[in-house]
């Protein structure tokens, strides 16, 4: 009975050996998961993810304190900037049906910004000037509203004179949310509602309530640093005040649901042609400033992205203290991507990492 069970022990021993080592090897080879282990093993990232429509690639653990193996596509994070690609396609939306014109000055909807000549397409362009808000806000204050942000702007002096520079500001989103109030007849958060998320059906994507600290659903922790206690170090910063980040930042999503977002948007499903012509063709050479890798240009709320196989990918990054995101939607047909972290990873090495998952997911598909 001993003999048997050692046996019966060596070949199972030599059964996952054979199994588990094409495995392994598959997983060293593939390059997607090569820049995920990268981000995990080398950077410090608690998790990542890659979900390229197909396939969802995981490294790390979705929970530092319980080991609880990462989240898969379904799993909700919060988007920071990446937000900005909605905003701008909802204010692209109000174009296409008339009801703002590209040239118009922002002062036309937003009564703080009577006296400034910035206009509503240098808004999306990132060339208005106007300082970033974000960090004059006192987080471990009483949120605030959008008017009050953009008073903290307001009182500093603008970086350039409209149109004569570039500098990415979230302000520039804010107030493009104050202006789709204006134009709407209704607050940005329902308008991008009913014109994006509910005609894409992106169930698992929405904006957080006033007070709403969690992630809803299915979600793996967040880690950085706090920047209401920033002399606590690294904790755990899943809880944050996402309503306050707005129109610029505040949207709650899904890597599903965001491959979704791109495909209905370059699909036609949300646009005119010639609205999507726009925000894709009246572009700014920003190559080696904030995080775009030379070669990049910013549109409309959008940037194009070179990848290692040629062409582009289209798409927007995001950045908390908790988390970031890439990805988006490459011609010739080579599909969508989102890749996101649970830290922030926005410089470096991690950034470099972060993006060749992005640029391998992508090229990958066109082989």
């Amino acid at each position: 009975m001993h003999r048997r069970r050692l046996a019966a022990a060596v070949l199972l021993a030599a059964t996952l050996t054979g199994v588990c080592a094409p495995v392994a090897a598959a997983r060293q080879t593939d390059p997607v998961q090569r820049q995920l282990d990268l981000l995990v093993d080398r950077d410090g990232v608690p998790g990542a993810l890659a979900f390229d429509g197909r396939m969802t690639r995981t490294a790390g653990v979705a929970d530092l304190e319980s080991g609880r193996p990462m989240v898969d596509e379904q799993g909700r994070f919060r988007l920071a900037s990446y937000t900005k690609a909605f905003t701008a396609t909802a204010v692209m939306r109000l174009v296409a049906d008339g009801r703002i014109r590209l040239d118009d000055r922002a002062g036309s909807y937003v009564p703080q910004l009577a006296e400034h000549t910035v206009t509503v397409r240098q808004l999306l362009k990132q060339k208005s000037g106007l300082p970033e808000y974000t960090a004059l806000v006192d987080w471990n204050g009483q949120p605030g509203t959008s008017e009050d942000y953009l008073a903290l702007a307001l009182g500093k002096k603008p970086l350039f004179e409209p149109g004569t520079g570039w500098d990415y500001s979230n302000t520039n989103y804010l107030v493009l949310g104050m202006v789709i109030d204006k134009a709407s007849g209704t607050d940005f958060r329902t308008y991008i509602e009913h014109t994006i998320l509910r005609p894409l059906h992106l169930d698992d994507t929405y904006w957080p309530a006033p007070g709403e600290l969690s992630l809803r659903g299915p979600h793996a922790r967040n880690y950085g640093v706090n920047p209401a206690r920033p002399e606590a170090g690294q904790v755990d910063v899943t809880e944050l005040p996402g309503y306050e980040f707005g129109a610029s930042g505040g949207l709650v999503s899904t890597p599903e649901d965001l491959n979704a977002f791109w495909n209905g948007l370059f699909g036609g499903r949300l646009l005119p042609g010639w609205a999507l012509h726009l925000m894709t063709r009246d572009t700014t050479d920003v190559g080696g400033r904030d995080t775009y890798p030379a070669g990049s240009r910013y549109g409309y709320g959008v940037a194009s992205i070179p990848l290692s196989c040629g062409g582009v990918y289209w798409g927007h990054g995001g950045d908390l203290p908790g988390d970031s995101v890439g990805g988006g939607r490459a011609t010739a047909g080579r599909g969508t991507v989102t890749v996101y972290t649970t830290t922030w990873a926005a410089e470096g090495a991690s950034l470099r990492h972060l993006q060749g998952a992005v640029d391998a997911a992508l090229c990958a598909k066109g082989r």
